[in-house]
């Protein structure tokens, strides 16, 4: 009985799952077959780069089951549910939405507040050019922060590691991630994100804030969890995998929208990089959803800044709720486009580089980690490097600027502070002055003026990374930056960012890729004003590095994500700059077609380094130098033969030896239609059913000359269907004494009324490629195949289905034949 649920033991200790109670039992063919041929080839990985100490974190990411079970119960609990309105589920898309917009007011008030307190602390010392003190006294809190930071996600999460967007990506494709909605999860998770961003690492709160709102979508829809031993009776209706899709779905789309105040945007984004199955549906209540999410955001921020009221309430002022507010619009040139393609390029170029760095840096930090056999050091080891990379994000923040000149703020930035406490507030703090000296006046207008003097390389590095982006699209401030704190400021920024992005912290990638493209964007429009000159003229007044800026920064985004309508609509969300769309646009496409010819995108690139199983819209397999086309291939060319099968009448001492000695996550069921006949495919049932049958012994009856029992149905579908076992010590000591107890020999259960009679199946001659396309849209997680008398001969699940596996089996269909690649059936393609 050893192997007997051995991959779910784990979850039993005591690290229950919060609000997630998906099977995660193995599938139809055994995981350690995939794990197998994965460790078997790590010399000749091209796709999943799957290392020996990743086995037993690969043997957790199993399929989902999205479609119920079409059986004889399902059908009679479906005739006694009353037709019932959707008015439930919009109320819960709008509880999330509301429940995701107060944490993202949350986060940004912490956020704000931690920064405000580290840099007021050396604000005295850095004026009088104590730099010393100055570096200890911010890397102190800053090690205070990080620390609790990475411990959290590290000694607290149950995973034991950050999660984020390629998790989130590869639940909704149909992956069951152990650990994604812990309630421990969602706690270290959000301590992490804010002591992160505060502690001056290079990072940003939008991929974790995509998790904590999944995680809300998930809690808020299922209201029961484990963990706190909660299990209301209310919205039961959507414990499952389909319906907690959706409301992950919604809330991953109104964590990123409250971070950004961008519904529209993040609900393209959504649709475009996180969710595998959409409909329009789904796409309404997502709306929804993120509209709540950002109009709770907005309405919090309206009257409170640093949760101290400061009156208003309910005035959304656009200085502050558009995040990354350009004020004044420049008219566009036609010419202009021609440095926004040069900008395109140079977006996708660096998008490939930043992509290909990461994941080596990523491969190297997982093994030299794995290296580490003992847990508690490795994990102190995770602490340390976070640690290093704080010191050095610290040490280039304070000392560098002191290399460069203090410069006059030009006309056009002159601050003129209204008498408002929070704008003088906000200027009496201004980092970016480092030692440099100002005066402020107050004119016969009324209005204080100011001849400040400011750090070019403090105000790029020092300044939180949002305040940052903010003075690179300012427009009207042609030579405010020179070249050298510019490019100094990409080339650290580029580097540090880069570290930064899968360390052992809960952290975003947004803020990092806007601000490095717009260094660069903004680079290249000090480059055209080096060769024009400052216009004033309006035909000519487009050569703004302002601009150019904010052109830079969504290529960088769009040749590090890939992304295009989504990402075109949320740059115009999050500056106004309506018009700037077509140069935006531009620049995005163009990122993203250069950026392709050298990488997959980065998040793609993360779910590969994972070995999280996710299946594409298409499947790309090569060959050789070729691709393979799978309309040239069958079915039978990748299933798994030998399958296990029951039949309609099944003894419990079989049943529960089989159960025992497989780890199987369902199975065929067949039978006899004349004796004569062969054994036909009738459909499948899943293991948990049968666990659930095998718990209720009076629906066991000795065996009968008839092959049919009695046609009623003691069981009902609510009590046969669950996503986890209630009791697992219990089933494992039934098991037992259904396999030693000699009467059990003689007693059967019927199947036929729990059975799923609609189950996929497909010949095994069916194309390959219709065969990955049924899987991928269906959201299968067994697709039986069956030959031409309708008799199993097989089975596939996601596994079998993703690149590597593909061309492993498929190389295997190729090799008898010649060895000329010419001649094997591949695609014209190069």
């Amino acid at each position: 009985m050893s192997s007997l649920f051995s991959h779910r033991m784990y979850v039993e200790n005591g690290e229950e799952e919060m609000l997630m109670t998906d099977d995660h039992e193995p599938d139809l063919i055994n995981s350690q077959d995939f794990r197998t041929r994965c460790s078997r080839s790590r010399s000749s990985l091209t796709y999943y780069h799957c290392k020996e100490e990743k086995r037993e974190h690969l043997i957790a990411h199993e399929s989902l089951d999205y479609l119920p079970s079409h059986s004889e119960a399902y059908k009679k609990w479906l005739q006694e549910k009353t037709y019932r309105k959707e008015w439930d589920r919009w109320l819960l898309m709008g509880l999330i939405g509301t429940a995701v917009g107060m944490l993202g007011f949350l986060t940004h008030q912490i956020i704000d507040s931690l920064i405000k307190l580290k840099w007021d602390l050396v604000e005295n010392y850095l004026q009088d050019g104590n730099f010393h003190v100055t570096w200890l006294c911010v890397l102190g809190s800053g090690l205070a922060m990080v620390v609790l930071s990475s411990g959290s996600v590290l000694f607290f999460c149950p995973a034991g590691s950050p999660s984020g967007l390629p998790e989130i990506i590869g639940y909704l494709n149909g992956t069951c991630i152990q650990h994604l909605f812990n309630i421990k999860t969602f706690l270290g998770t959000f301590v992490s994100c804010v002591l992160a961003v505060a502690s001056g690492l290079f990072c940003g709160p939008e991929g974790p804030m995509i998790h904590l709102g999944a995680l809300l979508g998930c809690g808020l829809s299922q209201l029961q969890s484990d963990t706190l031993g909660v299990h209301l009776p209310i919205f039961t209706r959507f414990r499952n995998s389909a319906d907690k899709r959706s409301f992950i779905t919604a809330g991953a789309g109104a964590g990123i929208a409250s971070i950004f105040r961008a519904p529209i945007g993040r609900l393209l984004f959504t649709l475009e990089e996180v969710s595998s199955f959409w409909d329009i549906r789904l796409a309404w209540q997502t709306f929804f959803c993120c509209l709540t999410a950002t109009f709770t955001t907005d309405l919090l921020s309206s009257s409170l800044s640093g949760f101290v009221y400061r009156g208003h309430f309910g005035f959304f002022e656009a200085e502050k709720r558009i995040i990354f507010w350009v004020k004044d619009l420049l008219d566009v040139n036609v010419l202009a486009f021609i440095p926004a393609i040069l900008l395109g390029v140079l977006g996708g170029l660096l998008g490939a580089l930043f992509v290909s760095l990461n994941i080596k840096i990523n491969k190297l930090r997982t093994q030299f980690f794995n290296s580490i056999p003992k847990s508690s050091v490795r994990k102190t080891s995770k602490l340390l490097e976070t640690v290093l990379i704080l010191v050095c994000t610290t040490t280039v923040t304070v000392y560098l600027p002191y290399f460069f000149p203090c410069t006059p703020v030009m006309s056009e930035r002159n601050y003129q502070l209204r008498n408002n406490s929070e704008t003088i507030n906000q200027f009496k703090r201004k980092i970016s002055e480092y030692s440099c000296s100002s005066s402020t006046w107050i004119g016969s207008d009324g209005v204080r003026y100011s001849n400040q003097t400011f750090n070019q390389a403090a105000l790029l590095l020092i300044e939180h990374g949002k305040q940052g982006i903010t003075y690179l699209f300012k427009r009207g401030t042609h030579e405010e930056f020179g070249y050298t704190s510019l490019c100094t400021a990409l080339a650290f920024y580029f580097i540090l960012s880069c570290w930064t992005a899968g360390s052992a912290v809960a952290s975003g990638l947004v803020i990092p890729m806007l601000y490095t493209g717009a260094l660069y964007g903004r680079i290249t429009g000090l480059i055209l004003v080096s060769i024009f000159g400052v216009q004033t003229n309006e035909y000519r007044a487009w050569i703004d590095p302002g601009l150019f800026a904010a052109v830079g920064a969504a290529s960088f985004f769009s040749g590090v994500s890939r992304l295009t309508i989504s990402l075109t609509v949320i740059m115009v969300e999050i500056t106004n700059d309506v018009q700037s769309l077509l140069l935006i646009m531009l620049s995005v496409m163009v990122a993203k077609m250069v950026g392709d010819l050298f990488n997959a995108s980065l998040y793609s690139s993360l779910l590969k380094l994972k070995c999280i199983p996710y299946l594409d819209v298409e499947p790309f397999v090569h060959h050789g130098m070729k691709w393979l086309n799978l309309e040239l291939f069958s079915a039978r060319d990748v299933m798994e033969p030998g399958v296990r099968v029951l039949h309609m009448k099944e003894n419990i001492a079989s049943l529960a030896r089989l159960l025992a000695s497989t780890s199987h996550g369902g199975f065929p069921v067949v039978c006899r239609l004349k004796p004569d006949h062969a054994e036909v495919f009738q459909g499948t049932i899943k293991r948990l059913e049968l666990c659930m049958l095998l718990e209720n012994e009076h629906i066991f009856e000795p065996e009968t000359d008839n092959e049919s029992f009695s046609s009623s149905y003691p069981l009902s579908y609510e009590k046969i269907t669950v996503e986890k076992l209630p009791n697992l010590s219990r089933l494992t000591m039934l098991l037992n004494r259904y396999i030693t107890d000699p009467r059990y020999q003689q007693l059967f259960i019927n199947l036929e009324p729990y059975i799923n009679k609609s189950a996929m199946s497909v010949q095994a001659h069916f194309s390959l490629q219709l065969t990955y396309i049924i899987f991928r849209t269906l959201g299968l997680r067994h697709l039986t195949v069956v030959d031409l008398q309708n008799r199993v001969v097989g089975v596939i699940t996601r596994k079998d289905l993703m690149p590597f596996p593909l061309e492993e089996r498929l190389r295997l269909q190729l090799a008898p034949q010649s060895p000329d690649v010419g001649e094997h059936p591949l695609d014209s393609r190069p």
